[in-house]
């Protein structure tokens, strides 16, 4: 599969954006689904860190395996997710805007699936992955935008 990305442009500030975003606690208010992340090895949130990620998919659970490759946030976080059928990584950059802006960008590559069935469906899909992930970027931002007004959040 070949890389995407997806990008949305936040009304915070980058150490706002980035406190939210690395927090599991959030996760249940941006992507659909979220159920549980439990790290299972190393410090949680480090490079090296794994964690086992729980979704709800159509009342299925989906279980995911996420390794921590490279943590240097404030800037980025790139991440391998391994799943049954398959697995790929994610970049995540965030970058200043000027007006206390903040961008965040999720690259998502090297994606494969472990047989036959898997690698087809990943192909056949490759739009709506893409516009599963934008989804959950603007979900992000909503929620994250949302916290303005919120004290400590």
């Amino acid at each position: 599969m070949k890389r995407y990305e997806c990008a949305v442009d936040i009304n915070l500030p980058l150490e706002k954006v980035v406190a939210l975003f690395n927090d599991p606690a959030n996760f249940q208010y941006w992507q659909d689904g979220f159920v549980s992340y439990q790290t299972i090895n190393g410090q949680p949130r480090t490079t090296g860190a794994i964690s086992i990620i729980t979704f709800l998919n159509k009342k299925e659970p989906l279980v995911l395996t996420e390794t921590i490759q490279s943590m240097k946030l404030p800037v980025q976080m790139t991440a391998l997710y391994e799943h049954e059928h398959g697995s790929n990584t994610m970049t995540n950059t965030f970058m200043e805007l000027p007006g206390n802006k903040t961008r965040y960008i999720a690259e998502i590559g090297n994606a494969k699936g472990y047989g036959l069935i898997p690698k087809l469906v990943i192909v056949a899909m490759f739009s709506v992955y893409k516009r599963h992930n934008q989804k959950w970027l603007n979900q992000f931002k909503k929620f994250a935008e949302s916290t303005a007004t919120v004290p400590n959040l």
